[in-house]
């Protein structure tokens, strides 16, 4: 059977997970219409996912369509777990992009398209929600070709508006398509406006494709979907389909575009195993871990190699995954998405492989946590088991880091946003009973240099009676971008390992600046000299000169705090404006848009804490935002 590998992307509350619903109980995998509002969805399981309403952790499905195997992942909406989806991006053949028929290109709906162009995912787009008032096609279109800048190719018209949608004109296949109570009822007839619309399709793909440019004019179906295809798996374009997955209108020509225009899994079942793993889950029965195998095959039973950690794991047992359901099979290959159970300590990002193929495949970006908390265990015997519950939390979750604060003791989590932090820290009380509590959240402040210096010399020299350690340093620090290293030094005086070691110790003292003992980001260092003793010197000796050393240089610096800011776009009644504007100004925020009844700004994520509440009041219960980060500025 024929394999598609894909991701639901969205905003939150675009539809995603109802038309994942929809998909499988359209294909046959379920029986019953599963509901967010209910909390009776299949891929939602997680009792905070019902409890919520959203959807929080990536959730694997299977289902057939048409001869194939779609193997599906339902990933998060809400931009405190995009790292969530950045972990299913990397092992994804394609992708639908759902979008909300009224509100078209959403933050999130940007973040995750651009995430999805790091990893060069095909997409395909989906503008559902069509039956809801003020829904449209063409101004949904409009916003993905202007926020996302993509060549978007409409291939369906939508039949009656807002609340009279009940179906779509195919224009590859000219056909059209309706939908009562559920049931798809096809005809030949199309209606007038639908041979121009084909036309202007068919013209479209011709200024793309030459195999399409040949027949234009006169172009087959085949070669209009072939085309297609093309078009979708080499990013030239996208391909825009639309329905209402609430009322089940839409699914199955979504279906048959999944099959048509995203890509099979490339890979050789009988080549040398290679094997990403993206995702780790603490299952009742024990440690699952998610992997997307690319070449060869894994076999129950098997012996592999953790490329990167140097170490052999024993696979016990292969799973498909079916949400929180699994079904035991004997062997995975290549293009296929498993958990397998028995490996203890492969983490995500992982390579397996075998020993003598021993590649490294590219992990998946882990995003930087932004928001702080205190938690403390509320007895000494929890206090005691607290670290271990701590540590199996950030190994499933990446990007949580949990670290004890020097000066007070406290054991901090960090995340991407407050919801990330709720979640994580009543998972912990779901799972191990542990009673704790959370402190107010803080941000995740930086240091950065603004004013380099040069020639700054370091001389590391110990002598405690046994071997000595000698290392003698000199480094010029500029601001830069990210961190970088560099070494000037000629004529061997300082060996090629050392350097490294220096590297390695600059990195150790990024840790924490001389301001506030934030990370440091945003500098480039270069070893422009050094000297060695033939007997004393050592890769540790210059590794502490690397740290050491770029401390001292650090402070001799002109160094500032730079703070996270978040893209906040607010939708509030026209009345309510100055009082939404008026509060953003107070929050330190810049405004970079405005309309009627929405405002774009810039502000600082310290004074988001409680904003929805605050938001709620200024406008009398009727405004919303959204949020996602925007990199770091100044403190003030």
């Amino acid at each position: 059977m024929r394999v598609r590998n894909l991701g639901i992307l969205a905003h939150v509350d675009a539809g995603k997970t109802t038309l994942t619903e929809r998909i499988l109980f359209r294909t046959g995998t379920t029986h019953k219409r599963g509901e967010v509002h209910d909390g009776t969805t299949v891929t939602d399981f997680d009792p905070q996912e019902r409890d919520r309403g959203i959807t929080i952790f990536a959730a694997a499905v299977s289902c057939d369509w048409a001869d194939h195997r779609l193997n599906l992942i339902d990933t998060p909406g809400h931009v405190d777990f995009s790292d969530e989806v950045e972990r299913s991006l990397r092992v994804l053949d394609g992708a639908v992009a759902v979008f909300d028929g009224v509100a078209g290109v959403e933050p999130q709906s940007e973040a995750v398209w651009r995430a999805a162009d790091r990893y060069s995912v095909p997409r395909i787009a989906f503008v559902n929600k069509l039956d809801r008032a003020g829904a449209s096609l063409s101004a949904a279109v409009a916003s993905i070709e202007a926020r996302l800048e993509v060549v978007p190719l409409v291939v369906q018209l939508p039949l009656g508006e807002e609340s009279a949608f009940h179906g779509v004109v195919d224009l590859v296949g000219m056909r059209t398509l309706t939908w009562a109570d559920g049931e798809l009822s096809e005809s030949t007839e199309v209606p007038p406006e639908a041979v121009a619309a084909r036309r202007a399709l068919e013209e479209a793909v011709a200024g793309l494709h030459p195999d399409a440019l040949e027949e234009w004019g006169d172009m087959s179906d085949a070669t209009l979907r072939k085309a297609l295809r093309d078009l979708t798996i080499g990013g030239e374009a996208v391909v825009v389909l639309c329905g209402s997955a609430y009322r089940d209108k839409g699914i199955e020509p979504l279906l048959d575009a999944i099959v048509d225009y995203l890509p099979a899994p490339a890979g050789d079942s009988s080549a040398e195993l290679a094997a990403l793993v993206f995702k780790v889950h603490t299952a009742r029965t024990g440690r699952l871990t998610h992997l997307r195998v690319y070449d060869g095959t894994i076999t129950k039973g098997d012996t592999v190699w953790d490329a990167g950690a140097g170490r052999t794991e024993r696979v016990a047992r292969i799973l498909r995954i079916q949400a929180d359901r699994h079904t035991e099979i004997d062997r995975a290959t290549a293009g296929d998405i498993v958990a397998v159970a028995g490996v203890k300590a492969a983490q995500v990002g992982a390579t397996l492989a075998t020993r003598r193929h021993a590649v490294l495949l590219e992990a998946p970006r882990i995003t930087d946590p932004l928001v702080s908390v205190a938690v403390e265990a509320r007895t000494g015997l929890d206090a005691q088991r607290l670290p271990a519950a701590l540590a199996a939390l950030a190994e499933e979750d990446p990007s949580l880091t949990v670290r004890v604060d020097a000066e007070t003791g406290q054991t901090l989590l960090s995340g991407l946003g407050e919801l990330h932090l709720e979640v994580a820290v009543e998972k912990l009380r779901q799972r191990t009973g542990l009673a704790v509590t959370m402190g107010r959240p803080l941000v995740a402040y930086r240091e950065t240099v603004r004013r380099g210096v040069t020639g700054v010399l370091y001389r590391h020299v110990k002598q405690d009676g046994g071997a000595g350690q000698f290392a003698h340093v000199v480094l010029d620090v500029q601001p830069g971008d990210g961190f970088t290293f560099s070494s000037t030094v000629t004529g061997g005086r300082v060996p090629a390992e050392y350097i490294r070691a220096v590297e390695a110790g600059c990195r150790e003292a990024l840790a924490a600046g001389p301001l506030g003992a934030h990370p440091v980001a945003g500098l480039r260092v270069t070893l422009t000299d050094g000297q060695t003793h033939p007997k004393d010197s050592s890769e540790m000796a210059f590794r502490v000169a690397g740290k050491l050393g770029l401390r001292e240089a650090l402070r001799a610096c002109g160094m500032e705090v730079l703070e996270p800011v978040a893209e906040v776009a607010v939708s509030a009644p026209a009345e309510t404006l100055g009082a939404v504007l008026g509060d953003l100004a107070a929050r330190r925020g810049q405004v970079t848009d405005s309309g009627v009844r929405t405002v774009t700004a810039i502000v600082p994520l310290a004074e988001l804490f409680g904003y929805s509440t605050r938001l709620l009041s200024r406008t009398h219960g009727r405004g919303s935002f959204t949020s996602r980060p925007a990199g770091y500025r100044p403190a003030a």
